[in-house]
């Protein structure tokens, strides 16, 4: 039997803190950093974060969702971002470190939407959840440097990380769900 791979796309600000979350489960065939959304084609990382090509920085995952069903994956992008936050991501401010969740079907569009209710009913925050949902548009993969960016500068990774101040923002909310 043949697998039948689809795409996940989401944004959650710095698309180097995205990708690791992401690697180490079955099913996930490839976790790419990226841009999408914007009006340059092929932006460069500089145009990106300047603001200049109104892209956002995402990720881009193939998956299994036979193994790794995409309501998993919505399950494990919330937790990794703040959803209240329409500014930007933790240090990362502006509109290319904003949060969104890309849609490739119909399928994903109603669970993306679904997932989204759940979290604002559930009253885990105080402020409404900002995060858009969109369809997916043409995904430009970012320069190869940024590729697996956790791995090859680990140091520089852990440093930027730290600095952020995401993992404090994910202890403090979303503790119960490790």
């Amino acid at each position: 039997m043949m697998e039948q791979l689809e795409k996940a796309i989401f944004a959650g600000g710095c698309f180097w803190c995205m990708v690791k979350p992401f690697t180490e489960w079955d099913g996930i065939h490839s976790v790419v950093s990226g841009y999408m959304g914007g009006t340059v084609e092929n932006p460069t990382y500089e145009q990106v974060k300047e603001g200049n090509s109104g892209h956002l920085e995402v990720v881009e995952i193939t998956f299994d969702p036979a193994v790794y069903p995409y309501e998993d994956l919505l399950a494990l992008y919330w937790p990794q971002i703040d959803p209240t936050d329409a500014g930007g991501q933790f240090q990362d401010r502006g509109h290319s470190y904003t949060t969104a969740i890309f849609y490739t079907s119909e399928q994903q569009r109603l669970a993306a939407e679904h997932s989204k209710q759940e979290l604002a009913a559930s009253g885990r925050f105080a402020k409404p959840i900002v995060t858009v949902i969109r369809p997916a548009e043409t995904f430009y993969a970012a320069e190869d440097y940024h590729q697996d960016f956790y791995k090859k500068e680990k140091e520089a990774y852990e440093a930027d990380r730290a600095q952020s101040g995401r993992d404090e923002f994910i202890q403090a909310n979303w503790e119960d769900l490790k």
